[in-house]
């Protein structure tokens, strides 16, 4: 179904109507452009048989596109209620196919919305919550984890950080913690001048795919190395890694103690933790 022909009113009419003005403390930046919103819902395809979840949804550009590209089971996650009779004129428009979840994101497992199905998250996330919510669910205590798929939109500086490797200056934390569990790959860019309002940054579309049987690690080990080799980046790791264990712990594992927390890749992160 064309977007052109879903039966529902321009979104710069819905934000009118409903008095939507995009709200700072929520993280708001709605994007308008169904030819975009559009481009997202494709990269997750197919739609049909999968619990797809959005995260702040706003007005529903992003959710119409779901819904137009074939999601016959999606879960709209909002936390700011002024959306709500948007939504839920959506919901009417798609019978049995929307449900509205007003709710914070942070409280809400995935899991929870399956259903039996396998799960792809596709969301726009709320700039001031994006970063919690992909560690919450890249973190989770349970691999592999319910979805199969989220294409997610982040600051452009985050999805470097999400898709970084070794020796490069967005790599940290993040990274690691990604590249161990997922496969992370950049789509394309959204321009600021695609939202409303605009954003001071650029945004971008990322691809991840849980790693089904990803390295052994105890997770909380492996998250307090990163944490002591990152929170000192420009210091020896035997500088750094002091507190659990210093040049002991580099040596156990084959590590040189002069090297800096960006050069060592994943399996070398999982190396340590296991010593640890």
């Amino acid at each position: 179904m064309s977007l052109a022909f879903d039966g529902l009113p321009p979104l710069r009419e819905v934000l009118a109507e409903h008095g939507l003005d995009p709200k700072r403390s929520l993280g708001q930046n709605f994007l308008l452009d169904l030819n975009l919103t559009g481009k997202i819902a494709r990269q997750a395809l197919p739609l049909a048989g999968h619990a797809v979840i959005e995260v702040g949804p706003g007005p529903g550009g992003l959710t119409r596109a779901l819904l137009a590209e074939g999601a016959d089971d999606l879960t709209v996650i909002e936390k700011d209620e002024r959306t709500l009779p948007a939504l839920e004129a959506i919901a009417a428009r798609y019978p049995g196919r929307l449900r509205v979840l007003h709710a914070d994101a942070l409280t809400v497992d995935p899991a929870e919305l399956a259903r039996g199905k396998p799960v792809k998250i596709v969301a726009n996330l709320p700039y001031n919550v994006g970063t919690q919510l992909l560690t919450n669910w890249v973190a989770s205590p349970s691999w592999p984890p319910p979805w199969v798929q989220a294409v997610l939109m982040f600051q452009r500086e985050v999805a470097e950080r999400i898709v970084a490797r070794p020796g490069t200056d967005h790599y940290g934390r993040l990274g690691v913690l990604c590249g161990w569990r997922t496969r992370a790959r950049i789509l394309f860019d959204v321009p600021p001048q695609a939202f409303t309002p605009p954003p001071k940054v650029t945004s971008s579309i990322v691809d991840l795919r849980p790693i089904e049987a990803p390295l052994s690690a105890d997770l909380a080990t492996l998250e307090r190395v990163t944490q002591a080799a990152f929170g000192q980046r420009r210091k020896m790791l035997r500088q750094s890694l002091k507190a659990l264990g210093g040049e002991a712990l580099l040596e156990r594992v084959g590590i040189d103690p002069q090297r800096r927390a960006e050069t060592l890749d994943v399996s070398e992160f999982v190396a340590l933790a296991n010593a640890l």
